[in-house]
Formats: C-alpha cells, sequence, structure tokens
C-alpha cells in the first residue's frame, strides 16, 4: 500500500529546508492520548455505560427481573461497540497521519485523512504559546496567532483549541513529554524575537545613519555654476 507522504523529501515537510534553518523537533500525537482526549473514548464509553445502568435499573423498578431488564437493552450494546470503533479508528488515524515540525523559523503542522495537507505557521505570526499537560506526561500546546493572521477551525480540526471558533488556535495535539517539548519552542521563539529585534535595530540604524548623511549633505557648501570643483 502506498503512502499519501512518500514524495515528501523530508517526513513531515513538503519541502527541504531553506539554508540556515534546522530541524529542532519532531514528533506526532500520542496515539492514548488522541483516543482519550480527541475522540472522547472514555467518556463515551462511560455515557453508554451509564444508559445501560439506568434502563436496567429502571426495568427493575418496574418489576423486570434483572436478566429480562439487561435482554431488554441489549440493542444498546452494537451501538455502544460501533460508535467506540469508529471512534477508535479516527484517534488512530489522525495520531498516524500527523507530523509535527518545530524548526528555528516556524512550526509545520502536516495531517489529513483525506485531503493531506501541511500548514506553516512562521514565528513571526506567533504571538505567544501555552501548554496543557496532564498527569501522564501528555498534553497540548496551542499557538496564539497575531492580530491579522486567522486560520480556518474546521480546515485545521483537531488540530486546534477546542470550542475556540470566533479565534480558531492551531494546537500541537497530544504530545507525549508536553513540558520538553514547550521548553524547545519557547527557546526557538525567544530567539526569534531576539533576531527580529536586532534586525529592527539594525534597520533603525540604517535610517539613522541615512537621515544624517542626508543632513550633511544638505549642508555642505555648494559650487558655484562655472566653477570647477577642487
Amino acid at each position: 500500500m502506498s503512502d499519501d507522504f512518500d514524495v515528501e523529501p523530508i517526513p513531515g515537510l513538503p519541502q527541504r529546508l531553506p539554508a540556515g534553518e534546522r530541524i529542532l523537533w519532531q514528533g506526532a500525537p500520542h496515539r492514548r492520548a488522541t483516543l482519550l482526549r480527541m475522540s472522547y473514548l472514555g467518556w463515551v464509553a462511560v455515557y453508554f455505560a451509564a444508559l445501560l445502568a439506568w434502563g436496567v435499573v429502571d426495568a427493575m423498578l418496574e418489576g423486570a427481573a434483572a436478566g429480562t431488564a439487561l435482554a431488554s437493552l441489549s440493542y444498546l450494546l452494537p451501538v455502544a461497540l460501533l460508535a467506540l470503533a469508529v471512534l477508535a479508528v479516527l484517534g488512530h488515524v489522525v495520531a498516524r497521519s500527523t507530523v509535527y515540525t518545530i524548526t528555528t523559523h516556524r512550526i509545520v503542522m502536516r495531517f489529513g485523512i483525506a485531503l493531506p495537507m501541511a500548514v506553516n505557521f512562521p514565528f513571526r505570526l506567533i504571538a505567544s504559546a501555552a501548554v496543557k499537560a496532564w498527569p501522564d506526561g501528555t498534553g497540548n500546546i496551542p499557538l496564539q496567532l497575531r492580530k491579522g493572521a486567522r486560520v480556518g477551525y474546521i480546515v485545521m480540526w483537531p488540530h486546534v483549541r477546542p470550542w475556540r471558533l470566533a479565534s480558531p488556535q492551531p494546537m500541537l495535539r497530544g504530545i507525549a513529554d508536553v513540558q520538553s517539548v514547550a521548553a524547545i519552542l519557547a527557546r526557538a521563539l525567544a530567539d526569534a524575537d531576539r533576531g527580529l529585534a536586532a534586525q529592527e535595530a539594525q534597520l533603525q540604524e540604517r535610517a539613522g545613519t541615512a537621515a544624517a548623511s542626508d543632513r550633511g549633505a544638505t549642508a555642505g557648501p555648494s559650487i558655484p555654476h562655472g566653477t570647477a570643483a577642487a
């Protein structure tokens, strides 16, 4: 079976990195974290279990035997198994088809089941990043974009912070050892900010030098027409 991403020159990247840019980290959503927190597999299982228990108790209160009550609700079992199977397959495919990459200049999210795509987030578009960690060490890293930078919630799902529909935030989901990855990203963003500040300082310095040069040229003595300059 062929892979939709066989043509990638570097796994997770649609093209080779420019000179001077390097990969700091690459990873994919942790399968267990994706199943539990993206697919809500545990909550769905609890829902069906509670529904079944409530039906049995209700039937017994009306005088039915426990076995009879349980048999009358047997139709719920295949429905529950089908729902859980669909969610499990969805979570598995999302984790398998996704690669997150942090470079010295940007974040790249490669994802997509039916329509694979790669989305770039240069650091200049990222205002801040947060981290949500769970006791097992996995977690999410949502990205707050700068004003004017927007993404589509539906296009990015499930790699987007839940329920932020008005201002969608791209999110690295289900990352193992999320604190270490967040530290790598924080250092990269800080380095990028320092680089931008240095570039702005150089531009201002050049602008000031040019302005001073212009003032000096204007204040200098003029050469009268018809007089040769020495």
